[in-house]
């Protein structure tokens, strides 16, 4: 791998056994993790395996995470303790190679207290770079009031947020995507498209009900290049007055957010994303398996391997400043403050 250009990638994810106990024992397990396929294994493989996939992708790091929904979809009581399970043994993971390895943690939103206390306890205790959240927590969004002791705690930590997107409720899926021949509905009300306007929503939502003003500190990670809100901003930004935001829509994402592709090799939304928010806060990832190798019917800026996710920032139209900065020299400016005892302080 070049040593010009180190590679973090922040949306990496792993299926742990506890994880996937807690999903059949509760009768919520998403469709798509069957133990032979091949991305599940992959999910599943956080040794010699994944390492080996991560130099033919050319990265340097992975900051693994489970995979959606995480423990967003369990009772309360299972979330605590799932949550905290896959913690300690994704501690574990990166402590046997930490050179390659970081990990965001799981929390239990269900329980807004014991969420606070995991968060806490994930990066004072385990080291954590910050959390991956998922969105909606049952049927509350993620605006919701009783998560904003988990952001006031997160401002508190100086650790970001990175959302992921799950499926849309169940009514949103019947009504816009059924219907559909072929599996088609099934694929596009999740990774086709309706992940991301899902977040997206919930993302202006979080704007509009003042969870920024509340937390002008909070930092929130968005991937799939921003979950389509970047490309409406100058038209939902009319909404300004109407919310009674203290500050223009764009700021927010410009001040609170950063964003990454999620392994879309796409030089298009690359462009679109630097014009918007600015190179300085643009991180990387590459929705690790999901995007390894393509699979019949694929699309080819979906796949990272072979070594794409490092050409695909190599030869971005950038300098080669701003190609650090996006492939881990952000990433080190937002997280890298948290000491070598693994107690944090405030940023320099």
């Amino acid at each position: 791998m070049s040593d010009k250009l180190r590679i973090v990638g922040l949306e990496e994810h792993v299926v742990l056994p506890v994880l996937l106990d807690a999903w059949a024992a509760a009768g919520v397990r998403p469709h798509g993790y069957d133990d032979d396929h091949p991305v599940t294994r992959r999910l599943r493989d956080v040794g010699d395996g994944r390492l080996a996939d991560m130099d033919e992708q050319g990265i340097d790091v992975a900051v693994l995470s489970l995979a959606t929904p995480g423990v967003q979809n369990l009772p309360p009581a299972d979330a605590v303790r799932v949550a905290r399970e896959a913690n300690d043994a994704l501690a574990e993971v990166v402590d046997a190679s930490p050179s390659r390895f970081q990990a965001f943690a799981a929390i239990p939103t269900s329980s807004p207290e014991a969420a606070v206390d995991e968060l806490e306890r994930a990066v004072t205790g385990l080291g954590f770079r910050g959390a991956m959240l998922y969105g909606r927590t049952g049927d509350k969004l993620a605006d919701a009031p009783e998560f904003d002791d988990l952001y006031g705690a997160a401002e508190r930590l100086c650790v970001p947020l990175h959302f992921h997107p799950q499926a849309p409720v169940r009514a949103v899926q019947e009504a816009y995507y059924s219907g559909l021949p072929n599996g088609v509905g099934a694929a596009l009300a999740t990774a086709g498209l309706g992940w991301y306007y899902d977040l997206g929503v919930q993302y202006l939502r979080m704007i509009f009900s003042g969870v920024f003003d509340r937390h002008p500190e909070l930092q929130v990670i968005a991937g799939h290049w921003g979950e389509v809100v970047l490309f409406y901003l100058d038209h939902v930004g009319v909404l300004r007055d109407m919310a009674g935001l203290q500050r223009p829509l764009a700021d927010y994402f410009r001040q609170n957010f950063w964003v990454a592709g999620s392994g879309t090799v796409s030089e298009r939304y690359l462009r679109w994303t630097a014009e918007v928010v600015g190179t300085d806060r643009m991180l990387y990832s590459t929705d690790y398996p999901y995007t390894f190798g393509t699979r019949p019917g694929g699309f080819p800026y979906l796949d990272t391997s072979g070594g794409v996710a490092r050409s695909f920032l190599e030869n971005a139209p950038f300098t080669e400043e701003e190609k650090a900065a996006i492939g881990s020299g952000n990433w080190e400016r937002l997280t890298g403050h948290l000491t070598a005892d693994r107690r944090p302080r405030q940023p320099v």
